[in-house]
């Protein structure tokens, strides 16, 4: 018998001071078994950095035809296609033929390798591609409960989260940026 997702919800009040977007969200996030915490938390940060209506989260793992995190458009177009981890360079540039714009967030600590193998292969795609810091990714897991409240305050491309277990700072190395 396959093992089940386990799911995890978050109540986040959403302060991103780059965007000017606010917002409170409910999300519901199932994590697949093969899934770490870290990951899932990336989705999660993922989410709040590009939080819009439109904007919800996929089968991830369970499907590898589909992002982690999307947005479509009212056409039913892809607007937004988000990765977690070090996707495939075939894998990002079909998503670049899909959507409009696509980003990938790397975050653990073989991250930085895959970048140095595959920069110049994502050089030639319309891709962002941002990495979170692994410490406080760990250190966030390690007090990770299936329900919490949180805030997250998005500044200067630094993601400032807030939760009962204490304060956790992302500062994103920026790794490709398209305009």
């Amino acid at each position: 018998m396959a093992t089940k997702p386990s799911i995890h919800k978050f109540t986040i009040a959403l302060s991103d001071l780059d965007r000017e977007y606010y917002d409170s969200l409910n999300l519901t996030v199932a994590r697949h078994p093969s899934e770490t915490l870290e990951r899932m938390l990336v989705r999660v940060l993922a989410y709040c950095l590009n939080a819009s209506e439109q904007l919800t989260f996929c089968k991830g793992l369970s499907d590898t035809d589909e992002p982690d995190v999307w947005a479509k458009d009212l056409n039913g177009g892809i607007a937004l296609w988000i990765d977690v981890g070090e996707p495939a360079f075939d894998r990002i540039k079909k998503a670049s033929r899909l959507a409009r714009d696509v980003k990938v967030y790397a975050f653990n600590t073989k991250s930085a390798v895959w970048w140095s193998q595959h920069q110049q292969e994502f050089a030639g795609l319309r891709v962002s591609v941002s990495r979170f810091p692994w410490a406080p990714l760990q250190q966030l897991a390690e007090v990770l409960q299936r329900t919490m409240d949180m805030s997250v305050t998005i500044s200067g491309g630094t993601v400032y989260v807030a939760a009962e277990t204490g304060e956790y700072e992302f500062a994103l190395e920026e790794l490709q940026t398209v305009n």
